[in-house]
């Protein structure tokens, strides 16, 4: 029993003289956190600052800065490890070993990382375009990050874009263009004069001052459907004024050919009419 309680002493005394000896370097570890973690505060503001000076591309600036930001802290939590007294040799085997199954695990990330790598070395895109890409994703892009490109739709819904399929799609930038092409169908009755339509459409585009002379408004008819004349309309705009000249003009065209008793036809909708599996034959297609 003595033996048993000499032991448990022994244990006690190390225990405690290694807690005891451990004290300066944890305190110091954490002397070294709050001023590292200040450091890279402030490095970061001076970099931004940098940056603004230098008129850098915001978005090389918001890559770039958190590039550095996550080496610093990298940084930070090895030399307060080592101050603490963990070996950091073993611990950066560790991180090695556990970074390249992170790595595996994560791919897809990997693949972000190298496509927001391609976007600012190639630049398809800055802070502030107007884009699409080709899986139906627009907005304006709010901030180009490591990882994921932020838009803002056109409802206001801020919109997470992953760097990877977004470079490696196609993208269409609206904003590095100057002027805009408008384009939609009129349909008109067969009753109904073609010329007289088309020049009462060309009139309506000539007398808005958003629509650009050149390149000239055009009208064409497009096809001869069943029911009606589809006319194709096509006129240019400054980009700034697209979608308020796109809108605009297709309710005006509808109104002035309504006020000259040019009826616009209705689309054919198309009911196609699906034979039975043990029926034999085509299906049926039908124009209402």
């Amino acid at each position: 029993m003595e033996s048993n309680l000499n032991s448990l002493e022994t244990r006690f005394g190390r225990l405690t003289d290694i807690v005891i000896d451990s004290i300066p370097g944890i305190i110091g570890g954490i002397v070294l956190l709050v001023i590292g973690k200040y450091v890279i505060a402030l490095v970061n503001r001076l970099l931004h600052k940098r940056f603004e000076k230098r008129n850098v591309d915001p978005s090389i600036r918001t890559f770039i800065s958190s590039i550095i930001k996550i080496v610093m802290w990298v940084m930070l939590l090895l030399t307060v490890a080592s101050q603490i007294g963990i070996q950091t040799t073993s611990f950066i085997a560790a991180l090695s070993a556990f970074g390249l199954a992170v790595g595996m695990a994560l791919q897809g990330s990997l693949s972000n990382f190298a496509g927001g790598v391609l976007i600012l070395m190639f630049r398809p895109f800055e802070v502030g375009d107007y884009i699409s890409s080709a899986n139906g994703t627009s907005g304006t892009v709010e901030r180009i990050d490591i990882l994921y490109s932020t838009l803002i739709g056109d409802d206001g819904v801020r919109i997470f874009s992953p760097n990877g399929p977004l470079a490696n799609s196609v993208i269409k930038n609206y904003t590095k263009i100057v002027q805009r092409m408008f384009e939609y169908t009129v349909s008109i009755s067969y009753d109904k004069n073609v010329k007289d339509a088309k020049d009462i459409i060309l009139r309506v585009l000539r007398s808005n001052e958003t629509v650009l002379t050149a390149p000239e408004p055009t009208v064409f008819v497009k096809e001869l459907g069943n029911n009606s004349i589809i006319l194709t309309v096509r006129a240019w705009t400054k980009r700034e004024h697209y979608w308020a000249a796109r809108n605009s003009m297709q309710e005006k065209i509808m109104l002035e050919l309504e006020r000259n008793e040019i009826s616009v036809a209705p689309n054919p909708t198309q009911i196609s009419i699906v034979p039975n599996a043990n029926d034999q034959g085509s299906p049926v297609k039908v124009d209402v």
